[in-house]
Parts: structure tokens; sequence; C-alpha cells
């Protein structure tokens, strides 16, 4: 299955099903001498895992990471670094009736399609599972960011259903199950996904993710735009149906004279562009917005076929999550990740001896 691979210098391939013995990924590229151990990838995979509450998945993953290749005596080595995550609490039984049937909205009916086979377990290799290895690879790259460009990247979810979630500071993060920068909502969010979660069906969810202290210069003026290759890996993340960049759709409603972001001898005095202009990074934050579609697999009985083409009815069983956006955070985070480190290789590969003779001119205050 080629499509496999992202990025150009720092590169990750992806490997593995939802079911079988293991996910993982090789990283080609890694810059060498950063210490890396486990303990440097667990937490960010230990937030994305499943089982952590009552409104995902109760499928229990351990999701350990094991470094087998790559690291020697606690430092890179720039040889390929191979990250590995065994599964351990697959029911692949919960699939048998999928076999031969198709679950509307889910990927089952492309992908029989276009190979003319497909592993129905937890959805073979279309399951949210694959973006395990993903946020351990953004592991790396943050690391190396935080430590070379004191790069940070920061996630929340700001809608969940038709519910907006106003955005009160990014303490309350990591205090409640959706990533939501808000604590006055959420026992109105745990209500709804109870609701939702005894009815049998699901709802979608929409993500911020915003990278700070981001190098000026990176991405290309054509068609390897920063802001191109971000929505290329946002749209690469299960269930993603759109994606913006500052202020998105919203510019549509802008005028010019609001929209363009006036330079200042104290910096931008605004940010409506997100982060990039022309394709290149400014200096400013990086802010990426993405719509996440409801869960396809619920309890509720929908219509399909079957591989004969004759009419049916599904109903999918198992252990899903009612909003699989709940867990996205972490890997909206992480694939932001994985572009930024991936330009700033290739923006030191090509313009590591640009000097200019003015300082940068600072970015604009979060948010703005």
């Amino acid at each position: 299955m080629s499509g496999s691979t992202f990025g150009v210098l720092f590169r990750v391939t992806n490997f593995g099903e939802s079911h079988g013995p293991a996910v993982g990924c090789v990283i080609d590229g890694c810059p060498p001498g950063m210490a890396l151990a486990e303990a440097d990838i667990q937490p960010e995979l230990d937030r994305r895992r499943p089982g952590t509450s009552r409104h995902v998945t109760q499928r229990n993953e351990p999701d350990a990471v094991e470094i087998v290749s790559g690291v020697y005596e606690g430092l890179t080595t720039g040889t390929p670094i191979c990250l590995l995550i065994r599964n351990q609490d697959a029911r692949s039984k919960d699939y048998a009736n999928l076999l031969d049937t198709f679950r509307p909205g889910h990927a089952d009916y492309a992908y029989w399609r276009k190979y003319g086979v497909r592993d129905p377990r937890g959805g073979g290799r279309s399951s949210a599972r694959l973006t395990a290895p993903m946020v351990a690879a953004g592991a790396v790259a943050r690391k190396w960011l935080r430590e070379r460009h004191g790069t940070t990247f920061t996630g929340w979810m700001s809608a969940l259903g038709e519910i907006e979630i106003p955005f009160e500071g990014t303490e309350h993060i990591a205090h409640n199950p959706f990533f939501a920068a808000n604590a006055s909502l959420i026992e109105r969010l745990e209500a709804h996904m109870d609701t939702l979660r005894r009815a049998g069906d699901s709802c979608g969810a929409r993500i911020e993710v915003q990278a700070r202290q981001v190098p000026a210069g990176l991405g290309e003026p054509l068609f390897d735009k920063l802001d191109a290759d971000i929505a290329y890996a946002m749209m690469g993340i299960n269930a993603v149906k759109a994606v913006e960049i500052g202020s998105g759709f919203g510019a549509v409603r802008e005028r010019g004279s609001e929209h363009g972001d006036e330079l200042t001898p104290a910096g931008f005095a605004s940010n409506h562009a997100g982060g990039t202009l022309g394709g290149i990074s400014t200096g400013q934050d990086l802010v990426v917005r993405i719509a996440v579609k409801p869960t396809s697999s619920i309890r509720l009985p929908r219509r399909s076929i079957d591989r004969a083409g004759r009419a049916t009815v599904v109903q999918t069983l198992g252990r899903h999550d009612p909003c699989v956006g709940i867990r996205a955070t972490p890997v909206a985070e992480a694939m932001l990740a994985l572009v930024v480190m991936d330009h700033a290789l290739r923006h030191r590969a090509q313009c590591g001896d640009v000097a200019l003779p003015l300082p940068p001119i600072p970015g604009a205050a979060p948010g703005t």
C-alpha cells in the first residue's frame, strides 16, 4: 500500500493494522545527538490512548512505546528510529458481521473497491489506531523543535457537536477529558456525550491547534507552501473533513483593511493569516482548526449493501468513540509538529547561511 510515508527530510513511515500484532513507525532523518528515551514519547501517547474516560472507546491499550532502533547510549544516531506499539486488547470477534458488509460513512466500501480485499477488524489500516505512531513520531519532532527553537504546540477542543466551547485558558486543557480550554462547560459536555452513548449515536468536533515560537522562513513560495503542507497533514488524520488556517472561512466576511495583518516596530498588529504569508512562516503563531466528522461506527441500524450488492442493514457492535474528535487534539498537535520539523530541516539545508541586518519582527500576541 502506497501513501504510508509522510515528510521529505524528516520522513515517517507508518505501519500496522488496528487488530494486528502491533502498530508503529520508522522515522528517517532525525538529526543525531539528541537525547531520546521512551519517557520522552510516552506522555504524548498517554494523552491519546483509548480507555481514559467513559466518553471514549473502552479498548484498554497501554500504548507502551518501544524504541527498536536509531538510539545508542541514549542519543539519536541519525539512522532510522523504529517505534513499536503492541496491540494488546483487540477484540476481533466484534467485527465478524462486517466481513461481507460496509459501514455507512466508513472506509469499508472504498477500501474494498480499491484493493478487492480488506481487513474488517477494527477498520484495519483505516482505523484511527494508526494515529498512535504519528503521535509517537510527533513527540520526537516536538523535542527537537523545543530544544533548538523553543517551539511549542498546544491544542484544544473548541466545539463538540453543536456546543461551542469558549476559550477560557490553556490551564484547563489537562484537567478534563475533552481537551477543552474551558472549565465552566464540562458538565454539559459530559451530559451530551452520555446522551449520545445511550442513543447509540455519535457527533463531530472542532479542534484548534497552535504552534508558538515558530522560526520565520519555513515553507516554499509555490507548491510546498507551509500552509499547504499543514492542510495536507491535517486532512491525513482520520475523520477530518475540513481545515482552516488563520481566519479560515471567516476571511470571506473580512475586508482587506481588516484581514491584512499590519506590521509595526513592536510586531504584527494581528494574525488573520495564521502565521504564514505566501506559504512561508512569518514567526507568528501558526493557527490551525480542523473539523472532525461524527464517528461512522455506531450502534444504530443503518442501510447498506453486501459484497453482492444486495440490500442489508448494518449495526456496528464493539467499542467505539461516540466522538472521535475527543482524542484528536494530541494527533493534530503531532501532525503540526511533523510539518514544522520537516520544514525546519529543509530550511536549514537551503537557507541556513541566510543572515539579515535587522532583527525579525516579533509575532502577534497569541490568539490575536
